[in-house]
């Protein structure tokens, strides 16, 4: 389904008649709706950083649900789209950090790669119709995410923002993991404690420290 080592750590889930019955269910939405990321890049975040090579974990909610703006990371969207707000305030953050000036174009492609897995809660939406389908059985598997990566031996770096995200914090139970939390970069929280928390250079500084190359966030 993904095509690396997720495959296997994911594969009690995937071989599931349960699951299998649910992807029926989200294929049968995608034939009677407009459904959001297109079908191929629903486990993109997956496909780009693999199990081994995630370092970094950058928690969002669902899709964004407006045509040709999802891709399967959270917070990015494809190149030509206008950037969203809440991933402008994200690139105001990464300047007042470190001093890395944003781009033209959301896509956050280059961070996938070099491992921050940019996972959604929930994996589709309905257009137009935000968090559509919350409730309907992905929570389930993006929970199990966390937990097996609460597991991996290297230390990883949970980066939550805003209450949706930190929902996730009670699976995040290995003390050798740092987890970063603060209000979510929307315009209507961001001044609440998301500018200013500097989760850029935290998350390089513990890297660095426990012998781990850091992200390279240059846009």
């Amino acid at each position: 389904m993904i095509g690396n080592d997720w495959d296997e750590k994911l594969q009690v889930i995937e071989n599931s008649n349960g699951f299998k019955n649910f992807l029926k269910i989200i294929d049968d939405k995608y034939k009677t709706s407009i459904i959001y990321p297109p079908k191929d890049y629903i486990f993109n975040a997956l496909k780009l950083t693999s199990y081994k090579d995630t370092k970094v974990v950058i928690m969002g909610q669902d899709p964004y649900h407006g045509e040709g703006e999802a891709h399967g990371l959270s917070f990015s969207v494809q190149k030509g789209i206008k950037v969203p707000p809440s991933l402008q305030n994200i690139y105001k953050e990464l300047y007042n950090d470190l001093g890395i000036p944003p781009k033209d174009d959301g896509d956050l492609t280059k961070w996938a790669k070099e491992g921050v897995l940019l996972l959604n809660a929930v994996l589709t939406v309905e257009k137009d119709k935000p968090a559509s389908h919350r409730k309907l059985g992905w929570e389930l598997l993006t929970d199990y995410i966390i937990k097996l990566l609460n597991q991996k031996k290297e230390p990883v770096v949970f980066i939550l923002w805003g209450n949706f995200a930190k929902e996730k914090q009670k699976y995040i139970t290995n003390p050798k993991h740092y987890i970063i939390t603060s209000a979510h970069p929307s315009p209507f929280s961001a001044n609440y404690g998301f500018f200013g928390s500097k989760p850029f250079s935290k998350t390089n500084n513990f890297l660095i420290k426990n012998k781990i190359k850091p992200i390279d966030w240059s846009l």
